[in-house]
């Protein structure tokens, strides 16, 4: 008989793990505002991990974790030399990408762009209470850690987070609880990333309801970020299956993190971007991410055996 409480157990970790350490920013009474927010915002990114080690603890007490580590993409997969590669290329390309969307963004007028005096930038240190380094500085350094450094430094809160989506809760809905890497129809993998993304989006939603990501709407930022959600989960949900581990998929989402706020950096403070239209997590950031997924989806029409030797759950 096929067993269902795993998924609840995890996602009552993950959700009600998110709200209670999120308490404070509800209870203080100052939101977003208040000084704690970086610090509860990172001990979030750590309850899915919690939920799959519940789910090891409770529903699969008798799985060896080495096992139930490599089953839920904590290995290199079984093969170490693309896994690298795909890391690799996540590491580089998702900056590219957050370049991408803020460049289309300045084209169709999403955002105005002050490359040359930084205003939106210096506005923001000044509000801060300035800055021992000039902006322009500062602004490369930001730039430079974006692509080089900050990606290793989030892995370890950002594998918090990726463990429990794309480790455990992808290929669970995808296997049912065996976590099993047979090839599945194209539709059905399809279906698991949709409501993968929802699901990582409404997670999100202790911060998002106080207007995280979208200071212009509010509570409603809850639900627009479960669309860049969708997008992005869905990347990182096909380098998790075409190499059977998650870190590509950490790796790539500690650089989103890292360059999603580089509009910040070179907006125009007399004209401030509308983050709900431009950038990598608006609108038209949502069309950038939909032709990534694409071109990522291509290779899996014509190479399904290829995926399913790599332990990704797909078919033609």
């Amino acid at each position: 008989m096929r067993r269902v409480n795993d998924l609840a157990v995890f996602l009552a970790v993950a959700f009600g793990g998110a709200w209670l350490v999120a308490l404070p920013l509800w209870l203080g009474g100052s939101g977003l505002a208040t000084p704690a927010l970086m610090p509860v915002a990172t001990a979030m990114m750590f309850t899915p991990s919690l939920g799959v080690l519940a789910v090891w603890l409770i529903c699969r007490r008798g799985t060896p974790f080495r096992e139930w580590a490599g089953r839920t993409g904590l290995g290199l997969g079984p093969a170490r030399g693309r896994t690298f590669k795909v890391l690799a290329a996540t590491w580089v390309g998702t900056p590219l990408v957050v370049l991408a969307a803020l460049a289309v963004s300045a084209l169709v007028g999403a955002v105005r762009l002050d490359l040359g005096g930084l205003s939106l930038f210096r506005a923001g240190l000044e509000a801060a209470g300035g800055a021992p380094l000039p902006p322009e500085t500062l602004a490369v350094a930001q730039l430079v850690s974006a692509v080089v450094v900050a990606p290793l430094l989030n892995a370890i809160p950002s594998l918090g987070e990726e463990w429990g989506w794309r480790g455990y809760l992808l290929p669970r809905l995808l296997g049912g609880a065996a976590l099993d890497a047979a090839p599945r129809p194209t539709r059905i993998v399809w279906r698991a990333m949709l409501v993968s993304g929802v699901i990582w989006g409404l997670w999100h939603a202790p911060l998002t309801l106080l207007g995280y990501n979208y200071p212009d709407l509010g509570p409603w930022a809850a639900l627009m970020f479960v669309g860049a959600c969708v997008l992005l989960g869905a990347i990182f949900g096909w380098v998790r299956l075409r190499t059977g581990s998650v870190w590509p998929a950490v790796v790539g989402h500690g650089a989103f993190n890292a360059s999603a706020g580089l509009i910040l950096l070179v907006g125009d403070a007399a004209y401030p971007p509308n983050l709900a239209l431009a950038g990598a997590t608006g609108v038209v950031g949502w069309a950038v991410l939909a032709v990534v997924v694409a071109v990522l989806r291509s290779p899996y029409r014509s190479r399904g055996q290829a995926a399913g030797d790599a332990g990704s759950p797909v078919s033609g």
